[in-house]
Parts: C-alpha cells; sequence; structure tokens
C-alpha cells in the first residue's frame, strides 16, 4: 500500500510539473502578445481553489488530468466589447496566434532540455568514445586482431570520431572486409575485419538482421561540464522527441503493438519505481514525460494544440477562419478520438496490471 501512495504521489509530482510548465507558455506568450488571460486552471472540471490577481482566476481543479489558459476573445465568434478588441486572442495576427498555441508544447520540449541539462550536469554525461571495451569471444573482431583498449580513429581510411559513426560503417558493410586504423598505446597498426550478419532486436524489439563484429563500447561518466551537458540535452530530446514520433508511427501501421500503450497507472508505476532509484532517474523519466507530451500535442488532432495550428494552416491558404461548424466537427471527432485511446490505454494499465498479479 505504501508504494502505491508512493507512485501515486510521485506521478501527481511530474504530471503536475508538466502541466503548469505547458500552460504557462501558452499563459507567458499570451501575455507577451498583449492578450487577456480570464483563467489559468491546472485540470478539469469543477474548481477546488481558486485565487484571482488582476483579471486572470487562478484555479486547481478536480480532474488532474490537463490544464487549460481560457483567453479574451478565444472564440473567433465570440462577441468582444470594444475595449477589448486589442486584447483579443481572435483579433490577433495569424503569427500571434500561432505562437500562443504553439508555446505550450514548446515549453514542454524546452523543460526537457532544463531537466536533462540539470542531470548531465550535476549527474554525469555518459561519453561513448570509439574506445574498445569489450571483444566478443570467438567474433570477427576477435579474429581480426582487435583487442579491448584499442581506439578506433580511422575505418577505410575514413576517420572515426564517434561511437556513431563506428557503429553506422560496420552495419552498412553489407559483409565486405573494413580496414580498421587502431590506436593501441603509443602505437598505430591496421587491422581487417570481416562483419558478420547477426539477428539482433531494435529499441521497438523487432527483429533484424544487422552486420556486426562484436565489439563493445568504453563507457566513461563525465560530471561538470556544462557544454557538453547542454549540448547533450538537447541532442537527447531531439531523439526522443523523433523515436516518439516514429513509435506512434509503427503503432498505426501495426510494426508495433498498440499494446505499448500506457495510460495513468503506468504512468503513476514507473514515476513510482524511477522515484524510488533517485532524483536523477525521476527528473530524467519527467524528462521523457515532457517530451511525449510536447510531441502528441503537436499532432494535427482537433481538441489538441497541433488540431489549432492545423486549423491556422488552413486559414493561412484560404485567407478567413475556418468555419465554426466545421471546426465544431473536427473537434468532436477530436474528442471521440481521445476518448478512444484514453479508454484504450487504461485497458492496457489493468490487463497489464492482471497479468502481473497471475504471473506472481
Amino acid at each position: 500500500m505504501e508504494s502505491v501512495i508512493y507512485s501515486i504521489v510521485a506521478a501527481v509530482i511530474g504530471l503536475g510539473v508538466l502541466i503548469v510548465f505547458h500552460e504557462f507558455g501558452h499563459f507567458l506568450v499570451a501575455k507577451l502578445c498583449g492578450v487577456g488571460v480570464l483563467t489559468f486552471s491546472v485540470g478539469f472540471g469543477p474548481k477546488l481553489l481558486v485565487k484571482k490577481k488582476g483579471e486572470t482566476e487562478y484555479a486547481l481543479s478536480a480532474f488532474p488530468l490537463g490544464g487549460y489558459v481560457k483567453m479574451v476573445g478565444e472564440d473567433p465568434d465570440e462577441e468582444v466589447s470594444q475595449a477589448d478588441v486589442q486584447r483579443s486572442f481572435a483579433h490577433k495576427g495569424l503569427l500571434q496566434r500561432v505562437a500562443i498555441v504553439g508555446a505550450g508544447p514548446g515549453f514542454n520540449l524546452l523543460l526537457a532540455v532544463i531537466l536533462l541539462m540539470v542531470v548531465f550536469l550535476f549527474y554525469g554525461v555518459l561519453v561513448v568514445s570509439t574506445q574498445i571495451g569489450s571483444v566478443e569471444k570467438g567474433s570477427p573482431a576477435e579474429s581480426g586482431g582487435i583487442q579491448k583498449g584499442d581506439r578506433i580513429i580511422a575505418i577505410d581510411g575514413r576517420s572515426v570520431d564517434s561511437w556513431e559513426t563506428l557503429s553506422g560503417a560496420i552495419k552498412e558493410s553489407q559483409g565486405k572486409p573494413l580496414n580498421f586504423q587502431v590506436r593501441r598505446g603509443s602505437e598505430e597498426v591496421m587491422v581487417t575485419v570481416v562483419p558478420r550478419k547477426k539477428e539482433a532486436r531494435n529499441i521497438f524489439g523487432e527483429r533484424r538482421d544487422e552486420w556486426m563484429i562484436g565489439i563493445g563500447s568504453q563507457v566513461t561518466i563525465e560530471k561538470g561540464n556544462a557544454g557538453l551537458s547542454i549540448v547533450k540535452a538537447f541532442t537527447q530530446t531531439y531523439d526522443y522527441a523523433k523515436l516518439t514520433l516514429v513509435a506512434l508511427y509503427k503503432m498505426v501501421t501495426g510494426e508495433v503493438s498498440p499494446r505499448n500503450l500506457g495510460g495513468p497507472i503506468l504512468i503513476a508505476q514507473m514515476a513510482g519505481q524511477q522515484a524510488q532509484e533517485g532524483f536523477a532517474s525521476f527528473l530524467a523519466f519527467v524528462a521523457v514525460l515532457s517530451i511525449n507530451l510536447g510531441v502528441l500535442n503537436l499532432l494535427p488532432i482537433p481538441v489538441l494544440d497541433g488540431g489549432h495550428l492545423l486549423f491556422f494552416m488552413v486559414e493561412a491558404v484560404i485567407g478567413r477562419p475556418v468555419a465554426v461548424r466545421h471546426r465544431e466537427v473536427a473537434q468532436q471527432v477530436g474528442i471521440f478520438l481521445l476518448m478512444l485511446l484514453m479508454v484504450y490505454a487504461f485497458y492496457n494499465d489493468i490487463a497489464r496490471f492482471f497479468e502481473k498479479q497471475v504471473g506472481g
């Protein structure tokens, strides 16, 4: 019971930070664009706590699975007094409206960069060099003469400055012999290795044959390097965002089972596990959630921020806002699809829970 409460608390804290930061993005850019903000709410439904400051009502609502910012003149057909026209969202230029709507997902990606930067700066960045950390017994690398501790500096005369470049050259070899220029101690030697095709699984669990030579990387941890931490935070955020889109595409095309989709129960379980593993693990988990939230909100589905951006794109093409009736129908379809998705995610969560209970 204690672990369940711990998981729920960790999930509420994590999701709360993501929601506040997301809505703060909309709020801040709206203010910068001169748009009046009437409500800033964390959660939906009945308001539990309300505090008014200036014209804005800050609220904590009953259902914490999201939030919203209500602006003056948010609906293009809403009647706005003459005094509020200049502060109306609908009366702002197209680019300003795009900036306000896009700020929510943008702030989620920014939050991920900040959290990952903190993790890398204070807990360290994993640095993977081209130095060999291990050589499999009986592998092409061992047969070719590569040894643990060797540093690969070139393949077929082309300079190799990262493990990604090294790995890519091997995978693209199609099994042809590769000439490795190796630094061994104070010497440089040349070795020839013939890659071998081997079955492997990618991050989505898909089986695929890849060319390999049987080597492992040498990994070190570097702390306190601000420049490296910033660069790594941006690259990791980009990589995770790309991975999220690829995963969604594979689910839609059936290449990856939609059973992998999780809802609030799975998020709570994972949040609790990461929090127990340490503060750095929890921050990294929240960063990944923030990336997922940012990317998913940019999908062109009505109701989501991406749906509003889609309407703005149509407006830019046709030269006028999308008709209210068309927007309403699209939003109803969007709500229906999101509800189906949420129900399915809950179903997966419950199915996983009972499978775990049965499995002991």
